[in-house]
């Protein structure tokens, strides 16, 4: 601004600053339904998964006692507390350890086997037309068999032993794991696939860069199948196969409870399996999701 040859320069006027108080909720009328209440303690509890999980599972324990107490016969059906102790006794004597490390180590040689047989399958199924008709042909073939009906021909080639149990296993575990990982590679979306060409990867790399981590949440749970198939499977070849080398598994520990009559020992037998699986799917599973899938915000 210039007035009569002098240069002016011109600011605005500075405003004090203020601090206006906001008024309550209900006095600047926003509805109440959209006024979020403070949570209590109490409610906190109730939102927490572990508990309500743990509330239900003491129900169930209670309604079995309760059960048990009225048909009052032990040798058919023993109560919970009667079961609780005879696991406790087998854990302590180190009895039913023994036999619990026997069935992993085996069920763990499987679960692998058959997680690398379905890696291969889905891999060649991805990359080529043939190995697409392949993975096709066979799981519409062998996915539906029960896995312990290939016990017998198991015996016959692999003999009595360990080889026996982990090509049943395998069986169990190819399959599914194959049938889900090949949906969620197709199920990933073409511009990924357009990205991993343009940067130049090659079949073997476009799977492990691209396709596994976009198709993560479909091969995790093909993998929870697999583990389930595979426990059951195992449990029940040895309830069937016995003994691999003169080592029982947990199968085993129950067939031959049966046979003596102690029914409790056939049920802590029966809830090892069911702790043991309860413990794979809330603290392996459950982690391996939260620090991929969950993280990445692929799954809720």
């Amino acid at each position: 601004m210039m007035t009569a040859g002098v240069n002016v320069k011109w600011e605005p006027p500075v405003r004090p600053e203020y601090e206006v108080p906001l008024a309550p909720a209900h006095a600047a009328g926003v509805p109440a339904a959209s006024i979020v209440a403070p949570v209590s303690p109490l409610q906190r509890l109730g939102q927490a998964g572990w508990l309500r999980k743990g509330i239900l599972l003491a129900l169930i324990a209670a309604l079995w006692e309760a059960i048990a107490r009225w048909t009052d016969n032990d040798l058919l059906l023993p109560g919970f507390l009667q079961t609780a102790k005879a696991l406790v006794e087998g854990i302590v004597s180190g009895e039913l350890p023994g036999y619990i490390g026997v069935s992993l180590a085996v069920l763990l040689q499987g679960y692998l086997a058959g997680v690398l047989g379905a890696f291969l399958l889905t891999t060649l199924a991805i990359s080529t037309r043939v190995g697409r008709d392949l993975l096709e042909t066979l799981t519409a073939m062998f996915n539906p068999l029960p896995a312990i009906a290939l016990l017998p021909v198991a015996l016959l080639w692999f003999g009595l032993g360990k080889g026996s149990l982990i090509f049943v296993l395998m069986h169990s575990v190819m399959w599914p794991l194959a049938l889900n990982t090949y949906a969620g590679f197709r199920s990933v979306p073409e511009t990924l696939r357009m990205a991993g060409r343009n940067y130049g990867l090659g079949n073997v790399r476009m799977v492990t860069q691209i396709l596994v981590p976009a198709a993560l949440p479909a091969i995790l749970s093909g993998l929870k199948i697999g583990w389930a198939f595979a426990w059951r499977t195992l449990i029940a070849a040895e309830l069937v196969f016995g003994t691999t080398s003169g080592k029982g598994g947990l199968g085993w520990y129950i067939f031959q409870s049966r046979n003596e009559l102690f029914t409790d020992k056939v049920f802590a037998g029966l809830a090892a399996v069911i702790l043991i699986g309860l413990l794979f799917e809330n603290i392996v599973f459950q982690q391996v999701e939260r620090l991929t899938v969950r993280r990445w915000g692929m799954q809720r």
